[in-house]
């Protein structure tokens, strides 16, 4: 995708990847729309980018999406870039009771939010110029966390219906990108400095340049192996990630 002269909307961009990715484009001279559901934090990162505009949303919630989406075509008649990034990572446990509310909530943001959104954009974005929507899903999406079941489905189900949507618009002039990233050291989780997670800042590096290259799938090399995980052998590889990861777990708190 061309990376400036771009109005490119991002969903949960006051921190991690959202902002960094958000500040990135920004910094090229792109008019950049971020959305959150808390105004004091979007108004930090619009204050810290003279130019950036941001909106109120809570992407658990369907009406609201409608709403903004009428807002951006009115406001942004030129917006062609739609970067559904917000989401959330709740532990739990899948051999035992997992929250009902906590498992709606995950499936609501990392799914539906996403699938809502662009429903609600794509009429306006096929009549734009290099128009792409960006779905971030993670490495967990080839490889589950078990840890994080319901969250590592929901990006399972972003990766299957991204490739749908792919071929759905094939002629259509809107294209489909899937970012999948690694363990970023971001509040995703738990910013920690853990050595197995990557910089924020190489992870906008690397992904932007992915952008630019004009990829369908963008992801740092060093997962490759976890990318090409799908397949007969899954399940043991299943198994030794997670049993890693058992042997020296993620920090999830401060």
């Amino acid at each position: 995708m061309k990376t400036n002269g771009n109005t490119i909307f991002i969903t949960g961009g006051t921190s991690g990847i959202g902002r960094g990715i958000a500040e990135a484009f920004h910094r090229l001279g792109n008019q950049v729309i971020i959305s959150g559901r808390r105004k004091a934090l979007l108004d930090e990162v619009t204050t810290a980018n003279p130019g950036m505009r941001a909106v109120e949303l809570d992407i658990q919630d369907p009406q609201q999406i409608k709403a903004v989406a009428a807002q951006l075509v009115r406001d942004f008649p030129m917006l062609n870039v739609l970067f559904n990034n917000a989401g959330i990572m709740p532990f739990d446990d899948a051999a035992g009771e997992i929250d009902d509310e906590t498992a709606v909530s995950t499936v609501a943001t990392n799914l539906l939010g996403p699938v809502r959104m662009t429903s609600a954009l794509l009429p306006h974005l096929k009549q734009q110029k290099d128009a792409v929507v960006i779905h971030n899903s993670s490495v967990l999406a080839f490889v589950p966390l078990a840890s994080t079941a319901v969250y590592s489905a929901t990006k399972a189900a972003i990766h299957s219906y991204a490739l749908s949507q792919r071929f759905m618009l094939k002629g259509s002039g809107v294209r489909v990108v899937e970012i999948a990233p690694p363990w970023v050291d971001t509040d995703l989780v738990y910013k920690s400095g853990d050595s197995r997670a990557m910089p924020l800042s190489d992870f906008i590096a690397a992904t932007m340049a992915g952008l630019a290259e004009g990829k369908d799938e963008v992801y740092v090399e060093g997962i490759q192996a976890l990318r090409d995980n799908p397949g007969s052998g899954e399940h043991a590889f299943f198994t030794a990630f997670n049993q890693s990861l058992k042997e020296n777990p993620i920090p999830v708190g401060h």
